[in-house]
């Protein structure tokens, strides 16, 4: 019987015919012809100011921690329960990052816990749209606006996921979003900062050109091109951009194939979490179908539900480490409140293979073994 992989890279449509038109056309740096497709696709399909593709999401974090204007010893509240980049990206400017809770329903920062978390030196808000399932939005850029906050949006799995109708990543001053091969849009590596604030725009070119004005230049604003901020190499090859755009002209479809095998696993699971067994994630109208998981009773029931899938081909996986409990997250961080569950949950998340080549018989069957351990 054939594997079936947590994750499996694909080909949807002209990703080939796309790169080698890239190199044909002799521009293979960055900000190219297929950059600029890209940039202008999520413009367009999100309703963003400005959106500047990225080498990865880590980059895109990277660019809003530098223009939210960190000092050494300010403080940036995220949860602790997500990808070390969320908070690398600030400890790099010399903050501090200040873990908070995370809600039992949907595992994102608990709303409710973020206002006890700032301080004087607070100056950003991260939320991170767990599996691609909204934060409250609302909620977060209330307490921002009333005590002076940015907020970045950690929107690395939820490309095409909504908040009352509004595209996750273009609701908090910035977005990042992640095309890691991992992602529902992929481009192997690959990321995007999307700008909701027209005041950041000029400043986000400049650090992303490596410090320098060279798209001013271009533009025609400037007679030449120098170094005029800090900043670093985040542009992608047109290698990467022309794969991703590929992937651009065929995300509605691919969004809607996860989110439809993520219904068939909520369908075929159910009767084990009637009987109390497990529980599934929340999976609404608004979300992207990036991920399905289940949590179960113990640590100890996850170990023997991998063991027992793994030996007959199907590869699930675990998430994160908390960042609050990492040998660098207690060096860089500090933990505002108790973090009873994220601590809990995390042991017992267990990812299911969600892949776009995947079919109903790999969900039947993958479900028919967790039924069968059960």
């Amino acid at each position: 019987m054939k594997p079936i992989p947590f994750n499996k890279p694909f080909i949807i449509g002209r990703e080939l015919s796309l790169i080698a038109d890239a190199v044909t056309r002799g521009h293979l740096s960055g900000d190219g012809y297929y950059t600029k497709l890209c940039n202008s696709w999520f413009e367009e399909k999100l309703h963003c100011h400005k959106a500047l593709l990225t080498h990865s999401c880590t980059a895109a974090l990277e660019m809003s921690a530098i223009l939210c204007d960190l000092q050494p010893g300010d403080e940036v509240i995220l949860p602790s329960y997500t990808f070390v980049s969320t908070a690398n990206a600030f400890a790099l400017r010399g903050a501090v990052t200040v873990f908070v809770d995370i809600r039992p329903d949907t595992l994102n920062i608990d709303e409710k816990l973020i206002e006890a978390a700032i301080t004087p030196r607070t100056r950003a808000i991260v939320p991170v749209h767990y599996a691609g399932v909204p934060c409250e939005m609302d909620t977060i850029m209330d307490i921002a606006q009333r005590h002076k906050l940015l907020v970045v949006e950690d929107a690395a799995q939820a490309l095409l996921s909504t908040y009352k109708g509004k595209a996750l990543g273009t609701i908090g001053h910035f977005g990042c979003l992640s095309f890691h091969e991992t992602k529902n849009i992929i481009s192997g590596e690959g990321g995007a900062l999307l700008i909701n604030d027209m005041r950041f725009i000029e400043r986000a070119e400049v650090i992303r050109e490596k410090g320098t004005n060279r798209s001013q230049f271009f533009r025609g604003e400037v007679d030449k091109y120098t170094w005029v901020d800090i900043g670093s190499s985040y542009l992608p090859s047109e290698l990467v951009s022309a794969f991703l755009y590929a992937q651009l002209e065929r995300a509605d479809e691919i969004t809607a194939q996860r989110c439809r095998l993520c219904s068939a696993y909520a369908e075929q699971l159910a009767p084990l979490e009637h009987a109390g067994k497990l529980r599934l994630p929340r999976f609404d109208a608004d979300s992207n179908g990036h991920m399905f998981y289940m949590l179960l009773d113990s640590l100890a029931t996850r170990t023997a539900l991998i063991s027992h899938l793994k030996a007959q081909g199907i590869y699930p996986v675990f998430h994160y480490v908390p960042l609050h409990s990492s040998p660098a997250g207690r060096k860089y961080g500090r933990v505002s409140g108790n973090m009873q569950v994220t601590d809990e949950l995390n042991e017992r998340l267990l990812r299911l293979p969600l892949h776009y080549e995947m079919n109903d018989a790999d969900v039947a069957r993958i479900s028919a073994a967790i039924r069968d351990f059960f």
